[in-house]
């Protein structure tokens, strides 16, 4: 599963509604003296985050493993690694997933090296033998036969259903990776052990039938899908240098060329304690799950953290623009380069997404669908493609029938002076900050929802604290810093555009002489 990971931190929540009223009378501070109560934080010696949170209401506990690693760590020519990796990850171990590791562990090596020798002649520019290609590559088709014929499929997953996980998923974004599931309180060891056993003991297994499913998701999810192509491309051309200029599904002849050995160096590079964060949440106590993790996940190999250099994007000088001639509803986007996360005015992005975008009530909305009904939706928001690195914040609006997406343009724009040169009303800003504290409860309600939002600020910020401290920098955003950062970004340079324009199909030609085209139907027959 890939996912864009727009807003995996707790401003997520304040774009949708939420019945979740603040608790009367609980300020910030005491919210978070109530979690710094059962929270607890552990490093490993071998450099491993973990982080427990007791919630005693069931017998259950969830967890959630943050990889700091996603499509924007692939490398050229190898896109879609870390979406590999993430499919990989549920294949199983030497002992899990095998009829007999011995023969499979040998079978796979001829996979590789059969697979070595097939794109060396397949690469070739000059002087490739078709004769040669053709046999090397059903010499590869052989050696994941046999390899196959080892396959106890689907085995990691069938052990954990059977202790009753409920829930197991993972997702890709451009700048994590995350898995997660839950489990009964009394198989938490069996957890730890499964978890740790495919980060200690990792099985390139069946990958290339794997990547043909990726291939096809990405056939689906963006080569026949208008707005899929279409964001494709307005990301790569938003971003010229930096990563996030791919998405983490892959360029297809990349997912056509990438091998298991390749995913395997990947794997060790990034799929390391130091670079990952797991959280626990449920009916646990640190005394219970710390000795178990150092007992299971202690034994995974120390390293140090990868190299965290970016290639920086340079600064945008000039409007970019992306028009796709579609027989597809009309569709806009358009973006704006921003910061990333840690920037001091993050929040106040948030605060101007949430104005724009929150629900029946936001600009957006009762402008462009409610009163103009231009629009079927439309919203602005952070965090595409991802959050760590400097981002896009962006607008889209889809049109209605007999509508254009020139019409969307003007309106979203209007929309974005009017932020940049008026004040927003104090009834706006007051219920956009009730929302944020509303979306932090609303996110702490689950355990899976907690472990993700614990793990994720912890890898991000160092500290899980700072998902409580976001609803006392939400209260400190004024009015004068709404029209400040708009006026900074929202400006014609800093600009890229990506349309959907409706084309209609062609009628057929008609004959000499006009006469209407014959129908197919009756071929040959009497009419």
């Amino acid at each position: 599963m890939r996912k864009h990971v727009s807003r995996i931190l707790v401003t997520i929540a304040i774009l949708f509604c939420s019945t979740v009223a603040w608790p009367q009378g609980t300020s910030t501070a005491q919210l978070l003296a109530q979690f710094e109560k059962k929270v607890v934080v552990k490093k490993l010696a071998n450099g491993l985050t973990v982080v427990v949170c007791r919630r005693p209401e069931a017998p259950v506990f969830s967890f959630f493993t943050y990889v700091d690693a996603g499509g924007a760590q692939d490398q050229d020519g190898a896109s879609g690694l870390a979406h590999m990796m993430e499919h990989e990850a549920f294949k199983g171990t030497p002992t899990i997933g095998t009829k007999n590791w011995a023969a499979e562990k040998v079978a796979l090596e001829k996979i590789e090296k059969a697979y070595a020798a097939y794109i060396r002649e397949h690469d070739k520019r000059v002087g490739q033998d078709a004769e040669k290609l053709k046999a090397l590559e059903k010499a590869w088709m052989d050696a994941r036969e046999e390899a196959d014929k080892h396959v106890e499929p689907n085995e990691f997953s069938k052990i954990l259903d059977a202790n009753g996980q409920v829930g197991m998923n993972a997702f890709t974004a451009e700048d994590q990776t995350g898995y997660f599931y839950s489990m009964p309180v009394n198989r938490l060891e069996l957890w730890a052990y499964m978890e740790s056993e495919r980060l200690l003991h990792p099985v390139m297994r069946e990958f290339y039938k794997e990547r043909d499913v990726v291939m096809e998701e990405r056939r689906m999810r963006t080569d026949s899908s208008p707005v899929g192509r279409l964001v494709e491309q307005f990301i790569a051309t938003a971003y010229l240098a930096h990563p996030y200029h791919r998405e983490p599904i892959g360029w297809m002849s990349d997912l056509q060329h990438i091998s298991a050995t390749e995913a395997e160096a990947f794997f060790h590079t990034y799929y390391i304690p130091s670079n990952m964060t797991i959280t626990v949440v449920g009916d646990v106590t640190p005394e219970q799950v710390f000795p178990v993790v150092e007992r299971y996940f202690g034994r995974i190999p120390s390293a140090p953290k990868p190299d965290e250099h970016e290639t920086v994007e340079p600064p945008q000088t000039a409007e970019r623009r992306v028009v796709l001639r579609e027989q597809a509803q009309p569709f806009y986007l358009e973006g704006y380069h921003r910061p990333d996360y840690r920037d001091p005015d993050d929040n106040v992005y948030d605060v101007l997404s949430s104005i724009l975008s929150d629900g029946r009530t936001s600009r957006l909305y009762r402008s462009l669908v409610r009163d103009q009904k231009i629009a079927l939706g439309a919203a602005g928001f952070n965090g595409l493609p991802g959050n760590k690195y400097p981002q896009l914040f962006s607008f889209y609006a889809v049109a209605t029938s007999g509508h254009t997406p020139q019409e969307l343009e003007t309106a979203i724009r209007k929309e974005i002076d009017r932020v940049k040169n008026e004040d927003v009303t104090d009834e706006e800003l007051k219920s956009v900050k009730t929302r944020a504290k509303a979306g932090l409860i609303r996110s702490l309600g689950s355990n899976d929802g907690l472990a993700q939002n614990l793990a994720t600020y912890q890898a991000l910020y160092g500290d899980w604290r700072e998902l409580f401290r976001q609803i006392d920098k939400f209260d400190k955003v004024s009015k004068a810093d709404l029209r400040r950062v708009a006026n900074a970004i929202f400006n014609d340079k800093n600009r890229t555009v990506a349309i959907i324009e409706t084309t209609t199909q062609a009628k057929p030609a008609a004959p000499p002489g006009g006469a209407p085209p014959k129908s197919d139907d009756n071929k040959g027959g009497a009419q």
